[in-house]
């Protein structure tokens, strides 16, 4: 089945419902800069009420991983997911082996701009070498530079299918940018990734979910896995 990611929040209520129509994961934004940035103690106040099945995700941009960790253990989260600001040379966060070591347990996916890897210009200067468990997943997204996620807009699905494919040989990748429930089938089955992630998409506002347009989404993906199984 495909991972659906719920991300954004920044209630109880909009976690929970995201739980309750079958997310796999909800995701929790530490960026200053979003509309969607929650503080450390409310996201650690909505962790604690969450079901234990559902993966608690840490958004990062340009933080560094020492700074990322010390988040992750102080709100009790499963799993960080970071934009590096830079991308030009690499999808690695940081080099803080310390601070890696700390989150050796923890899942980690590394979110890279679609448009470095369809451009000529920057698709070869990607370096995603490294060990097959570095990473939990690379989740394209549509935002570049300081506008990192919650962009709202798709990139060029056709352009990236090739790539997507050629990644999903060895990792597991995710995609992210403009997905609603009515172009997640879209999505699904010209890129057939691992999984998706979406924002605003099923808000009513920037930061506050639309309990229907959640709902509609997790189907929308169920029901192309179900014809897809």
């Amino acid at each position: 089945m495909t991972w659906v990611k719920i991300c954004g929040m920044t209630n109880l209520e909009d976690a929970l419902t995201a739980a309750e129509a079958g997310a796999d994961a909800v995701g929790f934004v530490f960026y200053e800069k979003s509309p969607r940035n929650i503080t450390v103690e409310a996201a650690r106040e909505i962790v604690e009420k969450l079901p234990e099945g559902v993966e608690k995700v840490g958004v990062f941009a340009g933080e560094s991983v020492a700074h990322a960790a010390e988040i992750v253990s102080r709100v009790g989260l499963d799993a960080l997911q970071v934009y590096p600001l830079s991308y030009a040379r690499s999808g690695s966060a940081s080099d803080d082996s310390g601070a890696e070591s700390r989150l050796r347990q923890k899942r980690l996916y590394i979110a890279l701009p679609a448009v470095s890897l369809v451009s000529e210009e920057h698709a070869v200067t990607i370096d995603m070498s490294g060990p097959q468990d570095k990473f939990m997943a690379i989740l394209l997204d549509s935002g570049a530079g300081q506008h990192p996620g919650g962009t709202g807009v798709t990139f060029d699905w056709n352009k990236a299918a090739p790539i997507v494919a050629s990644l999903s040989r060895t990792r597991y990748v995710a995609i992210a940018g403009g997905l609603t429930a009515q172009n997640v089938g879209e999505a699904l089955d010209l890129l057939k990734p691992w999984g998706v992630d979406v924002a605003s998409g099923v808000e009513s506002r920037p930061g506050k979910k639309d309990p229907e347009k959640v709902r509609a989404f997790l189907m929308a993906v169920r029901d192309i896995d179900r014809k897809t199984s």
